[in-house]
């Protein structure tokens, strides 16, 4: 299989860049609220200007944090320093599968070699305390796979993480990180860095530059390796571990997922095994793989044709905001339980526009929950 050419797409301009930075690091500006914003005001720059009102009008007891040019410069000009760059959710180096997951990070800051984002990938979870043939084995599938034409995702973990990236230094791998692209975790795993972009890998992080990674970051770590890969392989994972969580994500992204059998008396084979039985595909061997994956190659996954929209910038997509009758309709048909909003619309019979301006109020003010599947409640006081 050959390596893909990269996509088409649309680049950013240097000032859309610092406005789009700007506006993700914001206060309670995720990405789905980062989509909305543009979506409603047309730019990051317009989105920026509004914050602060849209804050007050949610209920926010106190002004809302907006990130200021100067620290987004800084962060820019640290990261071109640091050998890396930011890549935009519409741009061409954006990884083709990862932007059509629910909450794809607008902005990706990377450093290496991009070429490996231009091929289809799998990700490679496992545990950290593998054993010598745990980390033997996903090195073998990691250098097999990655000689078929895959790029080898992981993250970065001791373990069967190093094991894999180890083995696709060749042919190409990318390390995602749960903090900066400068605060890599292990530390012991620092000499990696060295090895992995002397090669053709490349590090990847939706974290700013300086974040150290906290054990809420490594969940969002694990989302990007899903969403980046198109399958998954398990290998000695606990019960209760990270690579179920990874697993669970490439489940909802509609991904494959694939898991090696263990020995039932090791705990590190048991969360792969209960995989098994939940429907993931067993594997012995790198050809298990490859052959399950053709398919989806061939179905040429990565065509232009087949990307999904991508934010695109437009300053007539404002609207004016709702009267308060309607913001309280909105807002009353909220409440603790998790809805969709195609229902609150229904039930408030407001334009959609109208509904998705007061959300991002409440978003804004930190009175909205988002819940996976892009449902909505309301926080409670």
């Amino acid at each position: 299989m050959e390596k893909g050419a990269g996509q088409k797409g649309i680049a950013l301009t240097d000032r859309q860049r610092l406005a789009w930075l700007r506006l993700i690091r914001s206060d309670n500006v995720g990405p789905a609220t980062f989509r909305d914003l543009i979506n409603h005001f047309g730019s990051a720059e317009l989105a920026l200007e509004a914050l602060p009102e849209l804050s007050r009008r949610g209920g926010s007891t106190r002004p809302v944090r907006v990130a200021s040019r100067e620290d987004a410069l800084a962060e820019l000009e640290f990261a071109s320093r640091f050998g890396g760059r930011f890549i935009g959710i519409g741009e061409p180096d954006y990884p083709s599968a990862l932007r059509h997951i629910e909450g794809a990070p607008p902005l990706l800051a990377v450093k290496g070699d991009i070429s490996a984002l231009h091929q289809p990938a799998i990700g490679i979870v496992g545990a950290r305390n593998c054993s010598v043939a745990g980390a033997k084995f996903a090195a073998m599938i990691a250098r097999d796979v990655g000689r078929a034409g895959y790029t080898i995702v992981s993250g970065f973990a001791r373990g069967i993480d190093t094991a894999a990236h180890r083995a696709s230094l060749n042919t190409g791998t990318v390390a995602v990180l749960a903090g900066g692209l400068d605060k890599p975790y292990p530390p012991e795993n620092e000499p990696l860095i060295s090895e992995l972009l002397d090669a053709n890998g490349l590090l990847l992080s939706e974290m700013p530059f300086g974040w150290e990674p906290r054990a809420k970051d490594f969940p969002r770590r694990n989302r990007l390796i899903a969403g980046i890969a198109l399958g998954l392989v398990v290998t000695e994972a606990a019960a209760r571990s990270g690579s179920l969580i990874t697993a669970r994500y490439a489940g909802n992204f509609g991904r494959l997922v694939f898991a090696v059998p263990g020995s039932p008396l090791d705990p590190r084979s048991e969360g792969a095994n209960s995989l098994i039985k939940d429907g993931a595909a067993l594997i012995t061997g790198a050809t298990d793989v490859i052959e399950a994956m053709a398919p989806l190659t061939q179905m040429n996954l990565f065509s232009p044709q087949q990307i999904s929209e991508p934010i695109i910038e437009d300053e007539r997509a404002m609207s004016l905001p709702p009267s308060e009758t309607d913001r309280d309709s909105i807002i009353t048909g909220l409440g603790p339980a998790p809805i969709e909003i195609d229902d609150l619309i229904r039930h408030t019979g407001l334009p959609p526009q109208s509904v998705y301006l007061v959300l991002l109020e409440l978003d804004l003010a930190g009175r909205l929950y988002r819940h996976p599947g892009g449902r909505i409640s309301l926080a409670l006081d």
